[in-house]
């Protein structure tokens, strides 16, 4: 169990609007990578990739499954060594960096991450401190601010001292979104933040990243499935599509029914969402669009049978 500090009489609370706003800026937060490939033994996954990631922006990168979303994710974060290419961190090559360097740098939520058996909510968020504790000091005051705001942010403040094996499906992931924040880094990486979610939460972790993003300035990369999420809280979206980058820029310019066929395989019709203004994907097949038009028409010419015959 972590060592809990006293907090000073004049210190905010987590949970005030000001603590947010008076975040310190976290700089600049370069990361790109180009000419990636990326394989798992002799399995190329990712091939030559270049990508810039926009600095405080929100980037989702979307794309059919196995096409190299998490993989990408993966080599972003230094997980992953590429087989060429390079991915580079503020102006240098992220494999030169210190380990402890990049996790004060960028922060990574993986898709279905595991914890130990036993292990608090509490002692996983605390775990998010590790790259900012010294062998001289292993728990300090902003450790203790960290983590208990990265808590109540998450909506978990009061599950902290329930083991993370018995939580429900969305509230361990809510708590693994919460050792993410408590790491406070100004770049944060997330494989599907909203996988086990319901649809109250997936909008709630939502507008957190969304808000650490408009307020603290963080750097958002996220994978998500959903492409009316990802119109919605991207500024730039990134298409993947067989290892590669198909296409990037803003969802107004990518979120077509071209590309979505291209991307997807699927026919969607892009539509106005009429509550944010951003495009609304409503994907439909072709053949059971003609199957129900043409039994629309036939259910039509029946009605007029019958009102000819009066039945």
């Amino acid at each position: 169990m972590r060592r809990r500090t006293e907090t000073p009489a004049t210190t905010l609370s987590p949970r005030s609007e000001d603590w947010v706003a008076d975040r310190p800026s976290h700089g600049s937060s370069g990361l790109w990578a180009e000419h990636l490939e990326l394989a798992y033994d002799t399995e190329t996954v990712v091939r030559d990739l270049s990508l810039e990631v926009p600095e405080g922006r929100i980037t989702v990168i979307c794309g059919p499954n196995a096409c190299g979303k998490s993989t990408l994710l993966r080599g972003l974060a230094r997980l992953l060594r590429p087989r060429h290419g390079a991915v580079h961190l503020d102006g240098q090559s992220i494999a030169r960096l210190p380990t402890r360097v990049v996790a004060m740098r960028v922060g990574l939520l993986p898709q279905a991450p595991q914890a130990p058996e036993g292990l608090t909510v509490e002692d996983l968020v605390a775990r998010g401190r590790f790259p900012h504790q010294r062998w001289f000091q292993q728990w300090s005051y902003e450790d203790e601010r960290a983590v208990d705001a990265a808590l109540a942010l998450s909506g978990v403040d009061d599950l902290r001292d329930r083991p993370v094996d018995e939580l429900s499906g969305g509230q361990r992931q809510r708590a693994w979104i919460a050792m993410a924040l408590a790491q406070e880094t100004p770049i944060l990486l997330l494989d599907e933040p909203t996988t086990f979610l319901d649809l109250a939460h997936q909008v709630e972790v939502l507008d957190l990243l969304a808000e650490l993003n408009e307020r603290q300035g963080r750097t958002v990369v996220m994978v998500l499935h959903d492409l009316n999420e990802a119109s919605r809280y991207a500024h730039h979206l990134v298409a993947m599509r067989g290892g590669r980058v198909h296409t990037s820029g803003a969802p107004a310019e990518i979120l077509t029914p071209e590309t979505i066929g291209e991307v997807f395989g699927v026919s969607a019709r892009v539509i106005e969402d009429p509550v944010t203004g951003t495009p609304l994907c409503v994907p439909y097949s072709e053949a059971r669009s003609a199957g129900r038009r043409g039994r629309s028409d036939a259910d039509r010419g029946a009605g007029a049978v019958r009102l000819e015959t009066g039945n």
